[in-house]
């Protein structure tokens, strides 16, 4: 479905995909701000239900996921990933970087994303069955790891910034902890939970593993939380300054909800 510069459309497909369903937004590729947004849960899924049949339902009931775009964008989403620093970096050995963290195979397919500006490799593990029905669908695309989005933006907000400040990503099954100060990366991990006291636990944890004292560090949410959630009201019993990501200065159609919980794919 590329297009040439004749038939050019000026609109831009990005794609989300995980375990759980997927989320894709429409851009305007001059102005960049999003024409459609959908977050789309696998409906009927079954441990028997093979991902290309769930995927070919989702694409019967959204027809503008076949339309032309001039560029097309999936992001994997999963905990299946490490960074890496440039200096520490060997392309031969991908598999080896993600053994620490993760259960790997020999048949596993590795890649990586680069974060040049950061002097950092991001490894992971992408759905391989996910991108060979993307093939059948577009032809070419490109692909690339939330959280390769999710840490270079992080750390773009953090220019000029000393102190240290916690990001937590809230997805349904696992968050992400991001750790910043000033353009450089402190800490990156990702954990599955299930009940609120996971949860805080595995944020105190952390912060006391980088000495980050709960009455002084700054933590910010984003992804699938508010204020009202029992996650961000655990976090605010035990952690002094605690607050949402202020998203408050973008300019689009949409709620300050959706750009804080669909901030990796709007700013895919």
């Amino acid at each position: 479905m590329t297009t040439s510069i004749t038939d050019k459309n000026y609109k831009k497909l990005a794609i989300q995909v995980s375990l759980d369903g997927m989320s894709f937004c429409v851009f305007d590729t001059i102005s960049n701000n999003p024409l459609l947004l959908q977050k789309l849960p696998y409906t009927n899924m079954q441990r028997s239900t093979k991902m290309e049949d769930l995927l070919e339902s989702v694409y019967l009931e959204n027809p503008e996921l076949k339309h032309n775009y001039d560029e097309i964008l999936v992001i994997h989403s999963n905990n299946l990933s490490t960074f890496v620093p440039i200096a520490l970096f060997d392309e031969e050995f991908l598999g080896s970087y993600l053994q620490y963290n993760t259960k790997v195979f020999e048949t596993d397919f590795f890649t990586f994303d680069a974060l040049e500006k950061y002097e950092i490799n991001h490894v992971y593990i992408p759905y391989v069955n996910m991108n060979n029905f993307f093939i059948d669908q577009y032809g070419t695309f490109d692909y690339k790891h939330a959280n390769t989005i999710l840490v270079s933006k992080l750390l773009d907000l953090s220019k000029n910034k000393e102190e240290r400040k916690m990001f937590v990503h809230v997805n349904e099954s696992h968050f992400e902890i991001v750790v910043v100060q000033n353009q450089k990366l402190l800490l990156f991990n990702s954990f599955e939970y299930k009940t609120p006291e996971d949860f805080i636990y595995y944020v105190l944890f952390t912060a006391e593993q980088l000495q980050l004292n709960p009455e002084n560090f700054r933590l910010e949410f984003l992804g699938a939380i508010s204020e009202s959630d029992v996650f961000y009201q655990i976090a605010y019993k035990y952690i002094r300054n605690i607050s949402l990501l202020d998203v408050s200065e973008i300019k689009n159609t949409l709620t300050e909800q959706e750009n804080r919980e669909h901030f990796i794919l709007l700013n895919s």
